[in-house]
């Protein structure tokens, strides 16, 4: 199973953290941010990655270079910032995802959660996201989970920003600027849509607060 881990944003929130560096190489315990994600996936058998780069891509290439030293083998789908947004990200990257369902990422998070939850695919459905309870940041969350699927209605969960995707998804949109949240919700309306609640360890180190509580982490 392939993965792809989203790089490709400014990290303007992370600022000044941000503006020599891109947000994915900010270091957590003595390694990139990113590199965390690598090592879980490849833990749980998850070696072929895909990562989207911009902002600052080429420092993200040089510090993973083939992905090795991570157990796994990278390849880069380069984008020019802001022209594609996360969803038009993913369509971009399609023909070297392939034709399989993927896991997807999004690289300024840390977190504990077991990707294996995602390995096996949720009966007729076209996406599985996991979600957590909402943060402070984000209090009114995102979707509702109700039997396994998604649902648009409150009571809701946050989207962690980390999901299992078929590829059909994003068909025929490579070049388009699209949001994620595009295909999330079409296909809660088509009832397509499965998730998960992950109650363990979550922290948006896209903020230079949970920055700080992130590096306090053993």
């Amino acid at each position: 199973m392939r993965a792809m881990i989203l790089a490709a944003g400014r990290g303007s929130r992370l600022r000044p953290f941000t503006d020599l560096r891109p947000k994915p190489l900010v270091e957590i315990a003595g390694m990139p941010l990113i590199g965390h994600h690598l090592c879980r996936l490849a833990a749980v058998g998850v070696r072929d990655i895909v990562i989207n780069v911009a902002y600052r891509g080429d420092q993200i290439q040089a510090a993973l270079g083939d992905g090795r030293r991570y157990g796994v083998s990278i390849r880069y789908s380069e984008e020019t910032l802001g022209a594609l947004d996360t969803g038009g990200g993913i369509a971009q990257a399609t023909p070297v995802l392939g034709t399989d369902d993927f896991l997807l990422v999004n690289a300024d998070i840390l977190t504990d959660f077991d990707f294996r939850y995602l390995m096996r695919p949720s009966p007729g459905a076209d996406l599985t996201l996991a979600l957590i309870d909402n943060p402070a940041h984000h209090p009114g969350g995102d979707f509702g989970l109700v039997d396994g699927r998604l649902r648009a209605a409150a009571p809701r969960l946050t989207y962690a920003g980390i999901g299992r995707f078929s590829p059909g998804l994003f068909a025929g949109r490579i070049g388009q600027r699209f949001g994620l949240a595009d295909i999330i919700h079409g296909a809660i309306e088509e009832g397509r849509a499965c998730g998960v609640h992950h109650p363990g360890r979550w922290l948006d180190v896209g903020r230079a607060a949970t920055l700080a509580r992130a590096r306090q982490i053993d």
